[in-house]
């Protein structure tokens, strides 16, 4: 990824935009029109390999043999919900805590159903607790072990333990230095969850960067409470390790582990049903692989299907539905094109639509909307791109998208959206300001 320019005056920070010496940013709106949606053929037999005998990053792109035998998946659950959804119109978007502040929000994370308060991420280390409509404590601050000096670096993601309410237990990731590396760690919360002990930090997983971008950041609790982590290809630009299309690496990839029964080690469980776990060679934390930079995936809370935007590298941003097993592509294609050589494309999964540089320059994944309060966007999934500001709402019905609009042209710079327990959507501006949708 290169490097956006920063002014004195804004001091913004990209925190997943595509590589960008010519980074496309333009204050010129009319610039970036509706995306065109592309609907593309599916491609969904086995993913391929390259065993390699150690943990080490290789230098070189190998050809990759394909299985002798598909993995064992779980079945995606059925689609609902679009018979009753109404045609998609555009929205307004206004703040959702006109008096509250702060210091390059990256994540929202709400402790449960009737709780009033929300859990407000800062990039640099710190974990806020927003009362009502703007009254803020602090909740954790981990400032003295947080590397944010990079664009993409710093405290990136939370996922509340599914039984947080009474246990306490939630999860982060951030990125460190000497040695650069990404940390997936656990921390508990005092018996009145009003804070979190810093010094109750289990570590579960450590990987180590080769560079400051391409961290992925995302965490979150998916189907039979098993945790979800992605992790971009290492950085760079180009995938200059080959780590996208390398099963022997945890980069470029979405893991999916058990921790239900972590130990003070930080010891977890892979699930039995992983699709690598009895591949020679291959880690078997990894859920789907041959992703870029995902920045942002969540699961649709109706269906079970796991959504998640790609950065892109120079042309194309990239929305995909996550299969188990399945390589999306990585350095070999960007979007639906060839990137570093012709694509053996009954290999890979192509993503379900794309954009070009037009209308931006740097994906933020978002939800399936599934709440009440507009019923026009019911069953959409919900993006925008954090370059340009918009704001788009697709539909999907397993084979091709059926329906497109773009919902705002909002100016923020969007650093992650979040769902609260009545399905509701938030927008999070990296400049400090956290909005919701309106008439």
């Amino acid at each position: 990824m290169k490097t956006a320019l920063l002014t004195s005056l804004t001091y913004l920070v990209c925190i997943a935009c595509a590589d960008a010496n010519t980074f496309p940013i333009s204050e010129d709106r009319d610039a970036f029109p509706l995306p065109t949606i592309t609907p593309l053929s599916r491609f969904n037999l086995p993913s391929a390999i390259t065993p390699i005998p150690t943990f080490t990053n290789p230098s070189a792109i190998t050809p990759i043999p394909t299985f002798a035998a598909p993995p064992t998946i779980t079945p995606i659950p059925r689609r609902q919900g679009f018979e009753r959804a109404e045609p998609l119109k555009t929205l307004k978007i206004a703040p959702a805590y006109p008096r509250a502040s702060f210091d390059q929000p990256v994540a929202l994370a709400f402790p449960g159903e009737g709780a009033d308060r929300t859990l407000v991420v800062e990039r640099a280390g710190r974990i806020l607790s927003l009362h009502g409509d703007g009254d803020a404590s602090l909740f954790l601050d981990i400032r003295d072990r947080v590397n944010d000096r990079g664009q993409e670096e710093g405290l990136i993601g939370i996922a509340l333990d599914p039984r947080f309410d009474s246990n306490g237990l939630f999860y982060v990731y951030y990125t460190a230095d000497d040695p650069r590396r990404s940390v997936i760690a656990r921390f508990e919360s005092q018996t009145d969850r009003t804070a979190a002990n810093p010094g109750s930090e289990t570590i579960i997983l450590e990987i180590p960067q080769p560079y400051a971008n391409h961290n992925g950041g995302q965490l979150a609790f998916g189907p039979h409470d098993f945790l979800y982590i992605g992790l971009g290809d290492g950085g760079s630009a180009g995938d200059p390790k080959g780590n996208g299309q390398n099963a022997q690496t945890l980069l470029g990839a979405i893991l999916r582990l058990d921790v239900s029964g972590l130990d003070s080690t930080g010891s977890y469980a892979i699930p039995s049903d992983n699709p690598f776990v009895d591949i020679d060679g291959a880690r078997p934390e990894i859920w789907a692989y041959g992703l870029r930079n995902p920045w942002r995936f969540t699961f649709d809370r109706e269906t079970g299907d796991l959504w998640a935007a790609d950065v892109g590298q120079n042309r194309l941003e990239e929305i995909n539905i996550i299969k188990p097993g399945i390589n999306y592509g990585w350095n070999i294609m960007e979007g639906d094109e060839s990137y570093l050589r012709s694509p053996d494309s009954d290999k890979l999964e192509l993503p379900i639509a794309v954009y070009g540089r037009e209308d931006g320059c740097s994906i933020t994944g978002g939800y399936v909307y599934r709440g009440a309060r507009f019923p026009s966007l019911y069953g959409a999934y919900v993006y925008g791109d954090y370059c340009s500001g918009k704001i788009w709402a697709l539909r999907y019905d397993g084979a091709r998208v059926t329906e497109s609009i773009e919902l705002a042209d909002s100016n923020l710079k969007i650093s992650s959206f979040a769902e609260d327990p009545d399905g509701e959507l938030y927008i999070l501006d990296l400049r400090g300001e956290i909005y919701r949708f309106a008439e």
